[in-house]
């Protein structure tokens, strides 16, 4: 097997339950299965030699490849070009309705010519921690885990193959319309009869049945501005990282890949972060996909129900509301191309996190006016989270950036308190709900002085990144993206040039300064934020730098894979680090190009939807 295959020539299949990273030449390498953050069957991503995948690939050692989705779909291509003939392999996993199994579907064909391919299946289940049994039944091989995590799956072709040592191996020559297919399906937990689909039904009637859902799908959206493909894109990427079944989404499909290529900042991020969650339903809302805000307004109301006070929610959830998701290494795995720990689950969970009520409130404020209205019950469930944040606004906290050392009053946590005050005040006037206005107003007003004279530093002629500090932080970008102050505030466009001289380098922005006193417990670089890349543009935008946004964000579309998908961070060298897809990129994106569209597309002396104010 090669080394490590780059970050950017993975392609994503997934059906809304879970995920796998294919990559361009051929190889599965990524697969939890059955859910975001099940352990993994496949994950040669982070050892290749531990970890286990799935190759299927022409023989011919001068194989050339390409990859591709089709078109408004979560249906991948990759193609094969051999000095032999040409070939392409699809690949998909079926939409996962209630009660049917989760699967992966890979057909093989040779479009010209004549072309060997080899395959080796290679299952490393439960992190490759567990051994596992193969078994021969009615017509397929049955994969059992000798562990605790009961895995089991079922191995269908319609070729012939070889199993040794609980791999399975196949050699075969297709000629020109040859075809060849092959499925895992998981077999349910519990024992008891399980009668199989057939071959055909996944390579036919599954295969349109997902195509289908998928340009159905799309057709909801309402965006017909300029770099509609790439927005359509991240939809899709973020809406194959939301499940289908609790509505909640995941903040990136996998776990600890590296933020710089040997470091140590390798987290999970296979869960449903509040803050992501959020951004990522107003991405939605945008494009006018309201069912899936409305999908997770349901998830957040059970969450609500569950709490006491306003102090029980977490920042972070597994996708079906678990709240312990403790952090464990897995120091059996060397780590994508040698970066450890390998961490799964996130300490990150019992954090105190201030900005998650503003972030929350802010989509509810959205859903309420866009997607429809909410009730007075859940309305009540607010009352608590908006009096919580009145009540310790001035707490210090861990941030966005989830610092693992000491707490700090931070900006960005600052600002999205007033936005919780700001938009549910909002909520309350235009529904007549009742409400303790008074005293919110003036809490929201004395926080926003807060934020004025004492995040302020005369030296940095900035505003810093938390109380009594020097240090600039790209999280202040949000600033204007909330209508906290407007692009043409003084104190807003000094600190704005602030970030351009010392955190920007063209159109990559890193978060902080790593090298200049911005800690977060941790040792080591780290490479440019895109979320942060993707919100300077916007503000430039805003600010009515049209055109200097619009080269930016077509030089940031430069860094998208081969397939259009982002993870979190852009190293200097322009190569892709971090989990990978990041729904932050991606959700950002989006609104980067929601906003420069509606700018572009205004004629003069004309108005701008309110909601993209």
């Amino acid at each position: 097997m090669e080394d490590y295959c780059p970050i950017a020539d993975y392609g994503l299949i997934g059906n809304m339950h879970t995920v796998a990273l294919v990559s361009k030449y051929g190889s599965m390498d990524y697969l939890p299965f059955t859910r975001f953050d099940s352990p993994t069957i496949f994950a040669a991503l982070l050892d290749k030699d531990k970890g286990g995948h799935w190759q299927i690939r022409p023989k011919h050692p001068e194989t050339q490849f390409k990859q591709l989705y089709l078109p408004d779909t979560g249906v991948l291509i990759t193609r094969f070009f051999t000095p032999d003939g040409m070939g392409e392999m699809t690949d998909f996993m079926p939409v996962r309705r209630k009660n049917s199994s989760c699967a992966v579907v890979r057909k093989l064909r040779v479009i010209k010519g004549s072309i060997t391919f080899r395959m080796a299946l290679r299952p490393r289940l439960d992190y490759a921690r567990a051994g596992h049994e193969v078994l021969q039944e009615e017509g397929a091989l049955l994969f059992r885990s000798k562990g605790t995590d009961n895995m089991a799956f079922r191995f269908i072709t319609d070729r012939q193959v070889q199993v040794q040592d609980g791999d399975v191996t196949g050699e075969w020559t297709l000629d020109q319309g040859a075809q060849a297919s092959f499925v895992i399906e998981a077999l349910p937990q519990e024992e008891g009869s399980f009668k199989g689909r057939e071959l055909q039904y996944f390579t036919e009637t599954a295969f349109q049945d997902t195509v289908t859902y998928w340009q159905k799908w799309i057709e909801q959206s309402t965006y017909q501005g300029r770099w509609r493909e790439m927005v359509l894109r991240s939809a899709i990427t973020l809406k194959m990282m939301t499940s289908m079944e609790f509505g909640a989404p995941i903040a990136a499909a996998t776990f600890s890949l590296p933020e710089l290529i040997g470091g140590g900042r390798n987290w999970d991020y296979r869960f449903t972060w509040i803050r992501d969650a959020a951004f990522t339903m107003y991405a939605f809302l945008r494009l006018g996909f309201t069912d899936e805000a409305r999908h997770f307004m349901q998830w957040i109301m059970v969450r609500c129900k569950d709490m006491q006070k306003g102090s029980d929610l977490q920042l972070m959830y597994a996708v079906d509301g678990e709240t312990q998701l403790q952090e464990q290494v897995l120091d059996h795995l060397e780590g994508y191309r040698a970066s450890s720990p390998v961490r799964i689950g996130n300490d990150a969970f019992n954090q105190f996190q201030l900005d998650i009520y503003g972030e929350l409130i802010d989509t509810i404020y959205l859903y309420n006016k866009h997607g429809g209205p909410i009730t007075y019950d859940f309305w009540k469930d607010m009352i608590v989270f908006v009096d919580y944040v009145a009540e310790n606004w001035q707490q210090p906290d861990h941030g966005i950036w989830e610092v693992r050392n000491e707490k700090r009053e931070f900006l960005y946590s600052k600002v999205m308190a007033w936005v919780a005050l700001d938009r549910a005040i909002s909520i309350a006037q235009g529904r007549s709900f009742p409400a303790p206005l008074e005293r919110w107003l003036n809490t929201r007003n004395a926080i926003y002085k807060d934020v004025y004279e004492n995040f302020w530093s005369e030296k940095r002629q900035a505003f810093v990144q938390y109380r009594g500090a020097t240090v600039l932080d790209a999280a202040c970008l949000v600033m204007p993206l909330v209508r906290m102050f407007s692009p043409a505030e003084p104190r807003w466009k000094a600190t704005f040039k602030a970030i351009e001289e010392n955190l920007v380098t063209d159109s990559l922005v890193y978060r902080y300064s790593t090298e200049h006193g911005a800690t977060d417990g941790l040792g080591g670089l780290e490479g440019t934020f895109s979320i942060c890349s993707f919100w300077y543009i916007e503000n430039l935008s805003k600010a009515g730098q049209v055109d200097k946004a619009r080269l930016h964000f077509e030089k940031m579309l430069g860094y998208a894979s081969h397939l259009g998908l982002y993870s979190e961070e852009i190293g200097l060298q322009g190569e892709l680090l971090g989990n990978f897809p990041q729904a932050f990129t991606h959700l950002a994106l989006i609104s980067a190009a929601v906003e420069l569209n509606t700018r572009l597309s205004v004629k003069p002396g004309g108005n701008i939807n309110p909601m993209y104010t």
